[in-house]
């Protein structure tokens, strides 16, 4: 096989910086399956790894993205033969292990996923690691009986991969969606997608010192962290349930034990990278199906492999807007 493209990570003077380069097969990771690339996407840990913006690469040099989806070009496991269509997301991809930015990838077979009938390649990248996040999150806070009678359901970071994707989920099983979001000209939009209500940040007091507020909300998913998780925590109703799994605003926690012990509310860890495979193939099923977000085209957009590196900078510069799916290979 030929020489082939790569968006590579390197460390050069302790900081992070990326770039395309030419690779072959021996240059890149082991693994039994090798996939020619056709999409991958571009996911806020992807800015992070990409720019140094964040601690995510744990070993340099490695090719970025957590994302793939492709056609199996080699295989020396049974599962999989040439030719079919198969998606990766999470586990070590473009952290820890070569990933989803290369016209050919390679990876071990137990990270695999066929693709599941129903989703195009472009629509397994359209959802990615944030559609994936979005469902298994649902997912979760269905297991802790929030369901659409309980009472409305709060998205934040609405505007991001998966909230745009989570909003139009949710409405789609009947839930009412409130979104929060910072970004004013983007109200139209998220009514567009789903969402019920717009909650525009300037209108909260995230830096209160009550304990408890008033009860709101009988779900959450948030990708903010910091005191905006310490917000949910005190305005859930009883009982209600928090799917955490971002930390746009900070890593840090400051809440009180009285929410959980008052309220009994429920704050639900959501690990999308580790997620053991008959889960993920189970959230990959639903998202194929009642899971499917039926705006995928108005929230996922495409740029050309080339433009990749624009993109990382407008993402935690808070310019982006739903999903940003990555061309791999040009169309004929």
């Amino acid at each position: 096989m030929s020489a082939f493209r790569a968006y590579r990570i390197f460390e050069e003077n302790g900081n992070s910086a990326g770039r395309f380069v030419e690779l072959s097969l021996d240059d890149l990771d082991p693994g039994e399956v090798v996939i020619q690339a056709q999409y991958s996407s571009v996911n806020f840990k992807d800015a992070l790894a990409a720019t140094g913006a964040g601690k995510v690469i744990r070993r340099f040099p490695c090719v970025g993205g957590v994302d793939v989806s492709g056609v199996v070009a080699s295989s020396t496991d049974a599962r999989f033969k040439v030719g079919d269509e198969v998606l990766v997301t999470g586990y070590d991809m473009g952290v820890a292990h070569d990933g989803g930015y290369a016209e050919y990838v390679r990876v071990a077979a137990d990270w695999v996923v066929a693709l599941p009938q129903g989703l195009s390649l472009f629509d397994a990248m359209a959802l990615g690691t944030a559609g994936f996040t979005a469902a298994l999150a649902i997912h979760r806070l269905e297991q802790n009986e929030l369901s659409p009678d309980k009472g409305k359901v709060i998205v934040t970071g609405a505007t991001g991969g998966v909230g745009s994707l989570a909003i139009n989920m949710l409405a789609q099983l009947g839930y009412h969606v409130v979104a929060l979001t910072g970004k004013d000209t983007e109200h139209e939009f998220l009514k567009s997608i789903g969402a019920n209500e717009i909650l525009p940040r300037r209108e909260i007091d995230f830096a209160s010192a009550r304990p408890l507020e008033k009860a709101q909300w009988a779900g959450a998913l948030d990708a903010v962290g910091g005191d905006t998780l310490a917000w949910l925590a005190r305005t859930m109703q009883q009982g209600g349930a928090i799917a955490s799994f971002g930390n746009a605003a900070g890593v840090e926690l400051h809440t009180t034990v009285f929410p959980f012990i008052l309220r009994g509310v429920k704050l639900l860890g959501v690990d999308s990278a580790a997620t053991e495979m008959p889960l993920r193939k189970q959230i990959w099923q639903r998202l194929a199906g009642e899971l499917r977000p039926q705006a995928l085209a108005q929230i996922a957009h495409t740029v050309p492999f080339a433009r990749l590196p624009e993109v990382f900078s407008k993402m935690l510069h808070g310019e982006t807007r739903g999903r940003t799916v990555v061309e791999i290979v040009a169309k004929p």
